[in-house]
């Protein structure tokens, strides 16, 4: 039977650093983003949690908490948490009534704070972490029942090859669900979305977390980051089936979901 280890050390992009792609509003060497993104992480892995209640006003918990309705997990399914971080999405997974999760992230740094976290204390063997990049998962193919990546498809050099690697790994019948950042339906409330963004959010970063410039670059990721239109269409180029898209808080945030059929 296909197993998914215990843990497992990173695997490697495969990408020749040789071209340019997007780090926010910049642009990076291919081969440089999964660096210059852990660096991101580690300076905030200590605050992170903290930092999404204050970056959302605490609305990111209903949207995690739609994902996980929308999943509606069982006692006999094993997730894997992509871009799992402290394993917010894991925990609740577990706590909805799932089987077993594995915690994977390419940030050894997110996952220690993760693991700090006393909520995961009395799930004992039903919960692993593992150090792995979302491009190249060190998973066997059909091995788990549900994968997810909640805020982290955006920082991932190769979005493509990580959805395809979503949809190797996944068993038939097993479904794959991403949460992300998109855009705001209204006019008005994107004007007032950008100035709570772009001038509001670098200053908490640097006054919790003391860096400004890893929020700058978290704000400006999600303006970069492909419409929900063209991320369904990615979905479909991977294989997926029955792709579907729900907006929330007018557009500020995405769930896409798909299905692996055979």
């Amino acid at each position: 039977m296909n197993r998914i280890p215990e843990s497992a050390r990173t695997m490697p992009a495969f990408d020749s650093g040789d071209e340019d792609i997007d780090f926010g509003f910049r642009t990076v060497r291919r081969g440089d983003k999964s660096g210059l993104v852990r660096d991101v992480f580690d300076s905030v892995a200590s605050r992170y949690d903290l930092m999404n209640d204050l970056m959302s006003g605490g609305i990111h918990r209903l949207w995690k908490t739609a994902m996980i309705d929308w999943m509606a997990p069982q006692p006999h399914q094993t997730l894997v948490d992509l871009a799992g971080g402290t394993g917010d999405i894991s925990l609740r997974f577990l706590q909805a009534g799932g089987g077993r999760a594995v915690i994977t992230d390419i940030n050894e740094a997110m996952l220690s704070a993760g693991r700090q976290r006393k909520e995961f204390n009395s799930l004992g063997g039903r919960v692993s972490w593992c150090v792995g990049n979302a491009e190249t998962l060190p998973f066997t193919s059909a091995s788990a029942d549900r994968i997810t990546i909640a805020f982290g498809l955006r920082n991932v050099t190769d979005r493509e090859a990580a959805i395809a690697e979503a949809h190797r790994v996944l068993k038939p019948g097993g479904r794959f669900l991403c949460l992300e950042f998109s855009q705001v339906n209204s006019a008005a409330l994107a004007r007032a979305y950008d100035a709570w963004s772009f001038h509001v959010l670098p200053r908490l970063g640097q006054m919790v977390a003391g860096d400004a410039d890893s929020y700058r670059y978290l704000v400006e990721s999600i303006r970069t980051f492909p419409t929900p239109e063209v991320l369904a269409d990615m979905f479909a180029g991977a294989g997926f089936a029955q792709v579907r898209v729900r907006r929330l808080s007018a557009g500020i945030a995405c769930i896409h979901s798909g299905w692996k059929l055979d």
